[in-house]
């Protein structure tokens, strides 16, 4: 077994609100790169704000309760806008990104994978993150930073996963199945790795 595995290669907006009666709907739809599932709330309370948060793996846009269906639409993609421009700057430091292990490890490892120590490194260039088994310690590449945290949270469950499974074979992916992004992750970081390996055009000419 190997010693070490790797990986490698809301705030309040005002707004117009329509005559409408209150209702909770559910709608789906991708938006930059935020999880595609949303839930709108209609409240009595709100008159002229729209505002949105994440909750687990959702995110809940708040309207008020006489806004038109159309205008609802319209907020939903401004606040999905805000919220991954948001995400994109937002970089956690180490004790948060142990928690975040911890969080993810008890929602789909049962709790099972305890890291010793999770942390940020910037000495991996070639790969996304690692883990040590017999040291329980995690690093995750400083390239991750601004990602999605659907991307993070897949790289994290990997590096979780090897504290049960050293190995890449077939009882480490069936790990990573419980994870409903997986192949969304992967396909994230392959992109980058491709865009990464694209030659550089030369700057176009001022006219």
């Amino acid at each position: 077994m190997p010693a070490d595995s790797s990986f490698g290669p809301a705030g309040e907006t005002p707004a117009r609100s329509a005559g409408r009666p209150s209702r909770s709907a559910a709608a789906h739809r991708p938006h930059a790169s935020l999880t595609s599932a949303v839930e709108v709330r209609r409240s009595t309370r709100r008159s002229r704000t729209v505002s949105a948060y994440r909750e687990g793996d959702r995110v809940i846009v708040l309207v008020p309760a006489r806004m038109s269906e159309a205008e609802e639409q319209r907020w939903v993609g401004v606040m999905l806008d805000k919220i991954a421009a948001q995400e994109s700057k937002k970089v956690i430091g180490d004790s948060e990104l142990a928690e975040r292990a911890e969080r993810l490890s008890g929602q789909y490892f049962g709790g099972r994978a305890r890291p010793a120590s999770v942390r940020w490194v910037t000495n991996q260039n070639t790969r996304w993150g690692s883990c040590t088994p017999a040291e329980g310690s995690i690093r995750l590449s400083h390239r991750l930073q601004g990602m999605p945290e659907y991307v993070v949270d897949y790289v994290l469950l990997h590096e979780l996963a090897h504290l049960l499974v050293p190995g890449h074979g077939p009882r480490f992916w069936r790990l990573l199945e419980a994870y409903p992004r997986t192949d969304r992750a992967r396909g994230y970081l392959e992109g980058v790795v491709a865009a990464e390996r694209l030659p550089h055009l030369p700057a176009a000419r001022e006219k």
